[in-house]
C-alpha cells in the first residue's frame, strides 16, 4: 500500500483545528485508503480504537443508517463525551440532507469530523451556506509519479512510460505489480462506467446518454486543446446529433462535478485579467485516455505529457491558468499559497531550433522576474536567458 504522505501530513497538521475535513476526489482515487492510513496514524499517536468511528455509507451493511436522524443517533451512542472522537463518514452524499447531520455533529466539542464524496454536488450552495467557514476541502488526486514509482524497481524511464500510459489510479499500480497489464483497460473502463452511472446519470438530468457520451468522447479526444461550448456543439451537430450550447455547458459542468475533467481558464498576463472566452480541459487521470479511446487511437503524446504536468501542478500550486501574452500562449501560469507566480511551458522535445524558439517565445514577452520553466523529456537541462529547461521525470521526482 502506497502511503499518501502529502495528504496524511495535511490532515495531521489540522488536528485540533475545529473544522470539518472534506475529502473530495474521483471514484477509486484512494479516499477510503487515505482514511484508513490516517486512522492508523491516530492509533500510532495513542488514540484508542474505540474513539475512531468509521462508516462507509456505500456498504450494504450500513444501509439502515442512510437516514440522518438514525445515523446521528448511532454515532452519538458510540461516541465518548469525555474525549475526542474521530468520526469518518465515507461517501456522505448517500445520506439525504446530510449537511444537517454534519452541522449537528460539528457543534459537539467531543467530535472531530471527516467526510468524503465522489461528486462535487455535495459541496453545493446548500452545504456551503450552512457550513460557511467551517470546512476545509482537501482534493485527492491520483498517485503522483513519485508515489507511483516508489513501488517499482525498473528504470525511471520505464516506470514513467507506464505512468504516462496507464495513469496513476492506485489500483493500476497494484495491477502492474502483478504483471497483469491486460487487466488495466477493463478496470479503468469499469471505473469510468461507474462514474457515469453513480455520479452523473443518477444525480443529474441528462437528456440523452448518447449525446452526453459523444461529448465525453470529444472531450477525451481534445484534452489540452482550447474548446468552447459553441465549437463542441457544432462538432457534435455536424456528426448528425443536433445539440445546443446551453446543453453542452450543462454537460461540461456535470463532468467537472464528477471530477472526471478539470477546467482551466485563460489569463491575460500583460493585462492582468481573466478572460471569459475559451477554456482548456484536462482529464483527471491519463489512463482514462487509453481505456476510453483505445490503444490504437491517435492520442497526441504532447497533450498527454501536458495533462500529466497539469495534474502535478495541481498538487503543488493553489491556482493554475492558461497564460495569454499578446499573440502567444504560455501553457501554465501558477500561483502558490503566498501569491508567488511561476510560468511553465511543456514540450516533448526542443532539440530542433524551431521548436525551441516557439516554446521560448511566450517567455520573452513576459516582463517580470518570476521563475520560468520549460519542461521536456530531453535529458539536457540548459538555461536560456533565465528560463530553466528541466527534464520532466526529474521535475516530477523533485518534490
Amino acid at each position: 500500500m502506497i502511503v499518501r504522505k502529502q495528504y496524511i501530513t495535511r490532515l495531521k497538521n489540522m488536528l485540533g483545528i475545529k473544522v470539518i475535513k472534506v475529502i473530495t476526489g474521483l471514484r477509486r482515487v484512494g479516499k477510503t485508503t487515505l482514511f484508513k492510513q490516517f486512522q492508523q496514524e491516530l492509533k500510532n499517536s495513542g488514540v484508542e480504537e474505540r474513539n475512531i468511528i468509521y462508516l462507509n455509507l456505500e456498504e450494504m451493511e450500513n444501509e439502515a443508517l442512510l437516514e440522518r436522524h438514525v445515523l446521528h443517533d448511532y454515532i452519538m451512542r458510540l461516541a465518548d463525551r469525555n474525549t475526542t472522537n474521530y468520526v469518518f463518514l465515507d461517501e456522505i452524499q448517500m445520506v439525504p440532507e446530510f449537511e444537517k447531520l454534519i452541522d449537528s455533529l460539528f457543534v459537539k466539542d467531543f467530535i472531530d469530523i471527516y467526510i468524503t464524496g465522489s461528486n462535487a454536488w455535495f459541496l453545493s450552495s446548500e452545504l456551503a451556506t450552512l457550513l460557511t467557514g467551517r470546512y476545509i476541502e482537501i482534493p485527492v488526486l491520483p498517485l503522483s509519479f513519485k508515489e507511483f514509482s516508489s513501488v517499482f524497481t525498473k528504470s525511471k524511464a520505464e516506470i514513467f512510460e507506464d505512468y504516462i500510459t496507464f495513469g496513476g489510479m492506485p489500483e493500476v499500480s497494484n495491477i502492474l505489480q502483478l504483471n497483469n497489464e491486460q487487466e488495466i483497460t477493463p478496470y479503468l473502463t469499469n471505473v469510468y462506467r461507474t462514474i457515469l452511472e453513480k455520479d452523473i446519470y443518477k444525480r443529474n438530468k441528462v437528456k440523452s446518454k448518447f449525446d452526453f457520451e459523444n461529448i465525453v468522447n470529444f472531450m477525451f479526444d481534445c484534452v489540452g486543446s482550447i474548446v468552447s461550448p459553441n465549437n463542441i456543439a457544432e462538432t457534435v451537430t455536424a456528426n448528425g446529433n443536433k445539440i445546443d450550447n446551453e446543453t453542452v455547458e450543462n454537460y461540461l459542468s456535470v463532468l467537472e462535478d464528477s471530477f472526471l475533467f478539470n477546467k482551466i481558464s485563460r489569463y491575460d498576463i500583460r493585462g492582468k485579467k481573466m478572460l471569459q472566452t475559451l477554456k482548456k480541459f484536462y482529464v483527471a487521470d491519463t489512463g482514462f485516455l487509453l481505456a476510453i479511446l483505445g490503444r490504437n487511437a491517435q492520442i497526441n503524446r504532447g497533450y498527454l505529457l501536458e495533462n500529466l504536468v497539469f495534474l502535478e501542478l495541481k498538487r503543488r500550486y493553489k491556482e493554475i491558468y492558461i497564460g495569454k501574452v499578446l499573440q502567444t500562449e504560455c501553457d501554465f501560469v501558477c500561483k502558490d499559497d503566498k501569491g508567488l507566480i511561476a510560468y511553465y511551458q511543456v514540450s516533448l522535445t526542443v532539440r530542433e531550433q524551431k521548436t525551441l524558439d516557439r516554446e521560448l517565445a511566450p517567455f520573452s514577452k513576459i516582463n517580470n522576474h518570476f521563475p520560468k520553466y520549460l519542461l521536456t523529456l530531453d535529458p539536457e537541462e540548459p538555461t536560456y536567458d533565465g528560463v530553466q529547461q528541466i527534464n520532466t521525470i526529474n521535475w516530477l521526482l523533485c518534490n
